[in-house]
């Protein structure tokens, strides 16, 4: 750590603990640090910064908040390096657009970017267990939902179908952006969308892509499960277009 003082030189134009929390920071990128190694512990830090407990341990603090360190008590404790969890990470960009409201059309015109290319990526990493799976989510589907509760589950089926496929892509950047789109469905377009008469036409699509799909994927055909899910996705977009449009109306007549 003494080899890269350099990197952990903060800068004097924000308030001093956030100075350390970037430095650590681009101390962990710069050296190559992992989940599970340690920070050095106060008094390293006190000395390094030439700061006060107090402001050492606000930055730990705000580094655990972020969800980048877990820190033990005892005597072998301190900051430890953590991964940060998909449902953090995702649950605060969600937070982000809460008031930006993104529309259901807005979301299927991204999705319509990222989705195929998680569908072909996925298709050749798919074990038996994901294909049952997957099976067994298009078949909780098959069937006119009997209650609005089954409703909602017929509907979280259908994005875990593609939850499914994101956590098998190797692209990370695909994967999350994939996962945490199908979060905004969930919490932006499901639940403001669900009162209104059901879309049977929607989920007759959705379901019959979803088995297609499932061909292509029992198939290894990677680029016919591209070329499934862009057509799916269209499709669906063109669906939440129309339902945005029924939800706009509903909310003048009521105005």
């Amino acid at each position: 750590m003494n080899n890269d003082s350099a990197t952990f030189t903060p800068s004097r134009r924000i308030k001093r603990a956030d100075q350390i929390v970037d430095s650590i920071k681009r101390w962990v990128v710069v050296n190559g640090k992992q989940p599970g190694e340690r920070l050095p512990n106060e008094r390293e830090l006190m000395a390094q910064f030439d700061c006060a407990k107090g402001t050492v341990r606000e930055a730990l603090k705000s580094l655990e908040v972020q969800g980048l360190i877990s820190i033990r008590t005892g005597p072998n404790g301190g900051a430890v390096l953590v991964s940060v969890p998909y449902d953090l990470a995702s649950q605060l960009l969600r937070n982000f657009l809460h008031f930006e409201q993104p529309s259901g059309p807005d979301i299927y015109a991204l999705r319509t970017l990222v989705e195929p290319e998680i569908a072909a990526q996925a298709t050749s990493l798919l074990s038996e267990d994901d294909l049952d799976r997957l099976d067994a989510l298009v078949e909780r589907c098959a069937q006119p939902a009997a209650d609005f509760d089954e409703r909602i589950e017929q509907r979280i089926a259908e994005l875990e179908f593609h939850v499914v496929l994101a956590e098998r892509c190797t692209n990370p950047l695909l994967a999350f952006i994939g996962r945490f789109l199908n979060d905004l469905i969930r919490d932006l377009v499901i639940f403001k969308k669900a009162r209104l008469p059901e879309q049977r036409e929607f989920s007759c699509a959705n379901l019959d892509y979803h088995r297609q799909l499932m061909g292509a994927f029992r198939a290894r055909d990677a680029e016919q499960a591209r070329a499934l899910m862009l057509q799916h996705m269209r499709s669906a977009e063109h669906f939440n277009i129309e339902l945005q449009g029924q939800l706009e109306q509903r909310m003048l007549m009521m105005e």
